[in-house]
């Protein structure tokens, strides 16, 4: 994480209400988000078509946004990355652009359809939106949904296992090493089983620098997403282990959906601890 070392990346965890790693149930009417283990705030995520406003976009990226506040661009040479907070989950949605053909994917429409339609305007187009992929299943995610699908009509894409759940049907249902394509590139879906059964990790691999990995509620600084058993525990770690960890390389970014960014390298040397502290 730009600015931020794994011992910084433990207090802010601490600051929250846990050790590194633990992630604080809190209480769901308070903005707390119990299924992936978050904890949120308080504001009033309701907001009217009418009261749009641009959204605030800072080109200095170091992995954190605020809610209500501005969004976040990072430019590689392919493609932009831009991060915003919604709803009282902070949620993150992402909005990645193909800098050749101004294509966009859209990562979890969380919640605030408008601020986020107006993100996907101030880095893009809404009609260049022809992608949309669901991490997974969980309420917190998929608030605005089918408003975002039904304003720009993208290509919809989801894990077939929490495909039932979502309010709208993807168009394409996706497993480990399909892709999601948008403009003159794509990201690479990576199933992970645990945090919910459908729940998918997407990487973008820049040809010409590092990984970029959006793990949804799957893995977090400090951790990997709420679990509900051991077995779904195990799964997850077996799943974080084998097809992120041990295939992609330290300085690989990782963009939660929720709270800051962090890397694979800030992370790896926890992994036992992970483990021994169970679901």
């Amino acid at each position: 994480m730009v600015g931020a070392t794994p011992d910084s990346v433990a207090a802010t965890v601490v600051a929250l209400g846990g050790r590194r790693g633990e992630r604080s149930t809190g209480d769901a009417t308070r903005g707390a988000c119990q299924e992936c283990g978050f904890p949120g705030d308080d504001r009033n995520s309701t907001r009217s078509a009418d009261t749009v406003a641009r959204v605030e976009l800072r080109d200095e990226y170091t992995g954190h946004v605020d809610p209500a506040g501005p969004a976040a661009r990072r430019d590689l040479d392919e493609v932009s990355i831009t991060k915003v907070s919604v709803g009282p989950m902070d949620n993150n949605a992402y909005v990645v652009v193909d800098r050749g053909t101004g294509e966009a994917l859209l990562i979890d429409a969380a919640n605030e359809t408008e601020r986020l339609l107006d993100t996907i305007d101030t880095v893009a187009d809404r009609g260049k939106l022809t992608a949309l992929a669901t991490t997974h299943k969980h309420w917190d995610h998929i608030q605005s949904l089918e408003d975002v699908a039904r304003a720009t009509a993208p290509r919809t894409y989801a894990h077939e296992r929490d495909a039932p759940e979502l309010p709208v049907a993807p168009d394409v249902t996706v497993t480990d090493d399909d892709t999601v394509p948008f403009g003159n590139t794509h990201v690479q879906v990576i199933h992970l089983d645990g945090h919910t059964p459908g729940s998918i990790a997407l990487l973008y691999r820049d040809p010409r620098g590092t990984g970029h990995l959006f793990t949804g509620d799957s893995l977090f600084p400090g951790g990997p997403g709420r679990t509900t058993s051991p077995e779904d525990f195990t799964s997850l770690m077996d799943n974080l282990e084998g097809k992120v960890f041990g295939h992609l390389d330290d300085d690989t970014w990782v963009y939660p959906g929720h709270g800051d960014d962090t890397t694979l390298g800030a992370e790896r040397p926890h992994l036992p601890e992970w483990r021994e502290r169970g679901w």
